[in-house]
């Protein structure tokens, strides 16, 4: 059960990863593909699956946010939070400078490396033990 839940979260993560990318360089060259319905709909569902596939492995593994032994699930939770934001910003429909757009792009994909870092080693960055 533990490897299908967390290849299907890799998956997910990898889907959503390329879908952001894709839906930002659609939003700078201004294309009308972002109007298409499978362009607003395909990345809720898939990060439906993405969060639902999370808080499954959280209580497959025992590895809690907010707890000395989940430390890095504490930073790899803030981490998603930033990103969400960062994405926000990057694909908003408000008008914003390219400059602002590319910046929280590029903000968001180094969070993003930070995000796979923790899950990858599960060893804290900014946190000591407790």
């Amino acid at each position: 059960m533990y490897l299908w839940v967390k290849w299907l979260h890799v998956a997910t993560a990898i889907v959503s990863i390329a879908m952001f990318a894709l839906r930002f360089y659609w939003r700078w060259r201004g294309s009308a593909l972002l109007a298409r319905k499978w362009v607003k709909v395909l990345p809720h569902v898939n990060d439906t699956v993405l969060f639902i596939t999370g808080i499954a492995l959280v209580f497959i593994t025992h590895f809690y946010p907010f707890t000395p032994q989940g430390t890095w699930m504490t930073e790899k939770l803030v981490g998603v939070i930033i990103y969400i934001g960062l994405g926000h910003i990057a694909l908003s429909r408000r008008t914003m400078g390219q400059a602002l757009r590319v910046t929280a792009f590029m903000a968001a994909l180094l969070v993003v490396y930070f995000i796979v870092a923790l899950a990858v080693t599960k060893l804290p960055l900014i946190m000591e033990y407790a």
